[in-house]
């Protein structure tokens, strides 16, 4: 998967005029010393009839959005392996128990 961070994007697209058209865009960025992670990028876009403005262009690049944190990939490594599907980190996340056995008791056997 090919991504780029949101200030390259900007910075190699900073001139272009919208709307623009995904080849516009890919050589426009070309012509602007783009690193070759956002031309990448740019190519990997969905070919759309024009783009309207920058917002539409930086929703059909694949984003890192880490990066733009400053987060490291040791950092998303340790993220990924603690958060369950709601967000939560496992030890955060409260379980309730069973009603029957709290009124109950443990099974005893029956």
């Amino acid at each position: 998967m090919t991504t780029t961070d949101r200030k390259s994007l900007r910075a190699s697209l900073s001139s272009v005029d919208f709307p623009a058209s995904k080849e516009d865009l890919v050589t426009h960025a070309e012509n602007n010393g783009a690193d070759e992670e956002t031309r990448e990028a740019l190519r990997a876009m969905p070919r759309a009839s024009d783009y309207a403005n920058m917002t539409e262009v930086e929703r059909s690049v694949l984003s890192d959005t880490a990066a733009d944190e400053g987060q490291s990939d040791a950092d998303k490594a340790e993220q990924n392996t603690r958060r369950t599907a709601d967000g939560l980190a496992e030890h955060e996340t409260g379980t309730s128990s069973n009603p029957i056995v709290e009124e109950l008791g443990e099974n005893r056997g029956s």
